[in-house]
């Protein structure tokens, strides 16, 4: 475990370190001068040079996710028909959709699952069209004096749809979970299957090289800040599901459970479809794999020595998922240095571990944002408003 003590560690007193300006750090990207790393790249520099030093080379560094989400919405303006139509139960490719107000929009949750049992759900829909399929589409009419056709079926293909945004209602968070079973025999979760009692575990963040432990309480980003999101540039539209702004915190800053939430819009022809995956887990339904890379400029020492934080200083919270209660059993916390080690102990077992996320896309997605800020093709800016303070878990108890 690094000692704070030690000069260069995160917890050290920094001799005065002159803040930055956004203003500067653009202009040098401009000039094409702009220094970019990614998050392990940048602990490797304070490792052998120290903090301070660090800190003098570097103006921004990129930190990555790749994680699972069923929580999202594929939104698609479809064209005029003739006569016009209302739409009412719409399916896509034998999907439930949603249709509101008067006009010929269309809404898909990621999630959605089949009725029928099929393992395809909304995210294999979204994977489909960026590929190119034509998918099938149906739906019925209200019949009203200006919108009279009563129903229509016809082929969708992405060359088709007028705009499409894919909405990640939950798209960073600040921190993941550790799920494991007390259960006997196999639980199927949306994590991915856990053996019981107390097994194996699967956790959900990269750690150290995940936005949100890079960036804790994810204080660079609001309304109007760029990510890249699966090869294109998404926008953060503030804060997103389960939002909550004051986790309970390490002394260095950093979230010891998953708190703050940034909720990301992105055009749907712009992402490029090999960045996405689209999987079905067994007893929970359709989720998606999507890798988000977020730049985190170095604006002054502070932000600096909380990017400086190892994998030994940080930790996620142990949860028994197999109790069906919206507080679960904790178990405490484990490091993300036991995590990645694929050993850690839980109740007085030693249990393996291994990532519910994908490690290799967050550090592909990375370094295709380092390139981008390096080549002056990704736009460094800070948010318009910060996240908002408002919590977002509020139980629905009687």
């Amino acid at each position: 475990m690094s000692d704070p003590s030690q000069p260069g560690a995160a917890g050290a007193a920094l001799p005065p370190l002159p803040p930055r300006r956004e203003s500067a750090l653009r202009a040098r990207q401009r000039q094409g001068r702009l220094r970019v790393l990614a998050a392990a790249g940048f602990r490797q520099l304070v490792r052998e040079q120290g903090l301070a030093e660090a800190y003098r080379a570097t103006d921004v560094v990129v930190a990555a996710n790749a994680e699972f989400t069923d929580q999202g919405t594929l939104l698609l303006q479809l064209g005029p028909t003739d006569p016009p139509i209302r739409l009412r139960d719409p399916q896509l490719d034998g999907l439930a959709a949603f249709s509101g107000g008067i006009g010929s929009d269309l809404a898909l949750a990621i999630g959605t699952a089949a009725s029928d049992g099929n393992r395809r759900g909304g995210a294999h829909l979204l994977v489909d069209l960026l590929a190119g399929e034509r998918l099938e589409f149906s739906a019925g009419g209200e019949a009203t004096p200006l919108q009279p056709r009563r129903d229509l079926h016809t082929w969708l293909s992405l060359d088709r749809i007028g705009y499409g945004r894919l909405l990640l209602h939950r798209a960073i968070v600040e921190n993941g979970v550790v799920a494991v079973s007390s259960a006997e025999g196999l639980v199927r979760s949306a994590y991915g299957p856990l053996l019981g009692p107390f097994a194996n575990a699967l956790y959900s963040c990269g750690g150290a090289d995940s936005i949100g432990l890079a960036m804790p309480g994810l204080t660079l980003l609001g309304p109007g800040s760029p990510v890249l999101v699966a090869g294109a540039i998404g926008w953060v539209t503030g804060s997103g599901s389960g939002h909550q702004p004051d986790p309970r915190r390490l002394p260095s800053g950093h979230a010891r459970t998953p708190g703050a939430v940034a909720a990301v819009s992105v055009d749907l022809h712009e992402i490029e479809p090999g960045w996405l995956r689209a999987c079905h887990f067994e007893g929970h339904g359709s989720a998606l794999l999507v890798p988000i890379a977020a730049p985190i400029p170095l604006l002054n020492a502070g932000v600096a020595q909380q990017l400086a934080a190892d994998n030994d200083l940080l930790e996620a919270p142990v949860l028994d998922v197999a109790i069906p209660r919206r507080i679960k059993p904790s178990f405490g916390g484990v490091s993300y240095s036991a995590l990645q080690a694929g050993r850690i102990r839980v109740n007085g077992r030693e249990l393996s571990a291994a990532p519910s996320h994908s490690p290799r896309l967050a550090e592909a997605i990375g370094r295709e944002l380092i390139d981008r800020l390096v080549d002056g093709r990704f736009p460094l800016r800070l948010p318009l408003l910060p996240l908002g303070r408002r919590p977002g878990l509020i139980p629905l108890d009687p």
